[in-house]
């Protein structure tokens, strides 16, 4: 799977015009998407080379080696700045790319080795896109889970102890604290997660 040559320059679009993008999400950035979700990814600082338009599809990727981790459209810039700050009359620059999620898959990337990037904004001929995004495959059912955190606290009032907690929600977050989630109505099929993923919380169990 590659990009073509005069895409990566002019940008690709579909007979209506709506183009299609491969982004690369900085190192830094994977585990905030994983552990939290967000509607939107914001990127910033991106002042040179081609840039989507409103309404372009994007391939949000993971690189070393290059992963498929989610799809969606651009919505817009959030900010700009001018091409010349002393002159409040030049041409605006936007740095910032906004992508509204349609699909995630953080915790099961899709392989995408084969595809060529060249930086954090990539233009991909449609066939490219489409054969990208299919290997993600039809989008899993949804089902109702049941999500608990509990923290022994010790407080001088109910109020206080809820208060404490969620100090500790904001200062550990999902970094540390585990949460706990079964499937509704199946209780016993509990599973702890840290950090995004499985946890075993059973001490003994590590022995």
């Amino acid at each position: 799977m590659t990009t073509d040559t005069a895409h990566r320059v002019n940008g690709a679009s579909h007979a209506d015009g709506t183009g299609t993008w491969a982004v690369l999400l900085p190192a830094d950035r994977y585990d905030a998407e994983r552990l939290v979700h967000h509607e939107t990814l914001e990127l910033t600082g991106l002042l040179t080379g081609p840039r989507p338009r409103p309404g372009d599809q994007v391939a949000v990727l993971v690189d070393a080696p290059p992963r498929l981790v989610a799809l969606g459209r651009v919505a817009g810039p959030t900010t700009q700045r001018r091409e010349d700050p002393d002159d409040p009359q030049s041409e605006p620059a936007d740095g910032s790319l906004v992508v509204t999620y349609t699909r995630r898959s953080f915790d099961e990337p899709a392989p995408a080795d084969a595809l060529t990037l060249d930086g954090p904004v990539t233009a991909l001929d449609p066939a490219t896109f489409r054969a990208l995004a299919d290997r993600l495959g039809p989008p899993p059912e949804r089902r109702s889970w049941l999500v608990s955190l509990d923290l022994p606290i010790e407080a001088d009032s109910a109020a206080e102890a809820v208060r404490l907690f969620w100090s500790y929600v904001q200062e550990l977050g999902p970094r540390e604290l585990p949460a706990f989630v079964s499937p509704s109505g199946d209780e016993l099929a509990m599973q702890a997660f840290v950090l995004g993923a499985e946890a075993n919380q059973d001490p003994e169990e590590d022995d």
